[in-house]
């Protein structure tokens, strides 16, 4: 018998609901992963820590992640950007494996000692950009690689949301530069950049430059809990066209201001003898047309020879967007605990903070950044 993996959260709301729930999930869904322990979950707030706790199954509780990192095999850091890289590079060093909310740093100078911790550590580092591990991208994947598309000329990503329409919405982290590092650009455009690298980059080559905009619409926003403003410091929205290695173009656009938008994630893929889009709205079905068809077809991607579905329902009843968790902790803890490798791994998420980096500083000097 292989001994469990202990594991330790840092971050028990948004994400670390989500991936609780995908750690609960695995071993009822998918019996081959490997055994956890859900030791120990982090945070500030004792009592709101201990009812996490309690609803999540995590055995214990810890204010300090410093009292954590030594005594666990995994550490996941689900926390604000501003905490991701000092925990993370600790745990490396303790030779704990860490799986990191992404972006993967506020700055690319955090994201380098983050990658380089992770090139000196024992433990796999991954990054959690969920959204390669939905089935229907999983799927385009496949007939991009196959050629189906034939030579890729466009490809383009938007993410668009709409929680900040009201400028009466409350400020929080995710405005403030020093904790969230950008806006719009880091919190959307960083999935966005990941998954057309991770589609089209062998077919096309990898981004070689780019140029970007981004835009701040309200510069200020009440406090929760007191009569007070706070500056918005960071964008709320970004666009940028980039030029991949075959000569293909890249357009990526996202926004909070987009109303009517709630999670619309799009990647649209046009090559010289076919195309793809998909939207995370629809995340079951692939837009696919290839070969003399006149136009698109709906290929619903729920059939049990489909990745990862034969773990779920028989085909048609479709997945939703907490099964991407679930897929994407099964390949880490896997990876983890048979020493192989992950993809995304650190490298992966650096080499994407690169391109978030390049279009900030497109954006301060008006002019196109090169990249590699």
């Amino acid at each position: 018998m292989t001994e469990p993996l202990s594991v330790g959260v840092l971050g028990y709301r948004f994400m670390g609901k989500a991936h609780s729930n995908a750690l609960a999930r695995l071993p009822m869904f998918f019996p081959d992963a490997p055994d956890v322990e859900r030791s120990v979950i982090v945070g500030r707030n004792e009592e709101a820590l201990a009812d996490a706790a309690d609803r999540f199954g995590f055995e214990s509780t810890a204010t300090d992640w410093r009292d954590v990192v030594d005594d666990v095999d995994v550490f996941y850091n689900l926390g604000p950007n501003h905490l991701h890289a000092e925990p993370s590079v600790a745990a490396l060093e303790a030779g704990a494996s860490v799986f990191c909310e992404k972006p993967l740093a506020p700055t690319l100078d955090e994201a380098k000692a983050m990658r380089d911790a992770a090139r000196a550590a024992d433990g796999v580092a991954g990054c959690a950009f969920n959204y390669r591990f939905v089935p229907a991208i999983r799927y385009a994947k496949g007939l991009i690689e196959d050629g189906e598309l034939g030579e890729i000329r466009h490809v383009r990503g938007r993410y668009l949301q709409d929680w900040l329409v009201d400028p009466e919405a409350p400020w929080s982290w995710r405005n403030d530069e020093e904790l969230a590092g950008s806006g719009a650009l880091g919190d959307l455009g960083a999935h966005t950049v990941d998954l057309a690298r991770f589609l089209v980059r062998d077919a096309a080559g990898d981004i070689e430059r780019i140029s970007g905009h981004l835009q701040t619409f309200v510069d200020e926003r009440p406090v929760p809990g007191a009569d007070e403003y706070k500056p918005v410091t960071v964008d709320d929205a970004y666009t940028a066209q980039a030029e991949f290695g075959n000569g293909a173009v890249g357009n990526f656009e996202a926004s909070r201001f987009a109303d009517g938008h709630k999670n619309d994630h799009t990647i649209e893929i046009h090559g010289s003898e076919g195309s793809l889009q998909f939207s995370l709205e629809r995340l079951n079905e692939l837009e696919v047309k290839t070969g003399d068809a006149r136009g698109y077809e709906t290929v619903l991607v729920t059939d049990e020879d489909d990745p990862y579905l034969d773990h779920w329902w028989p085909p048609g009843h479709v997945l939703g967007w907490e099964h991407t968790f679930v897929h994407e902790n099964y390949e880490f803890l896997s990876a983890v605990a048979d020493g192989g490798d992950f993809s995304p791994s650190f490298e992966d998420a650096y080499e994407v903070q690169e391109v978030l980096d390049a279009i900030e500083r497109s954006d301060e000097t008006g002019e196109w950044v090169s990249l590699g």
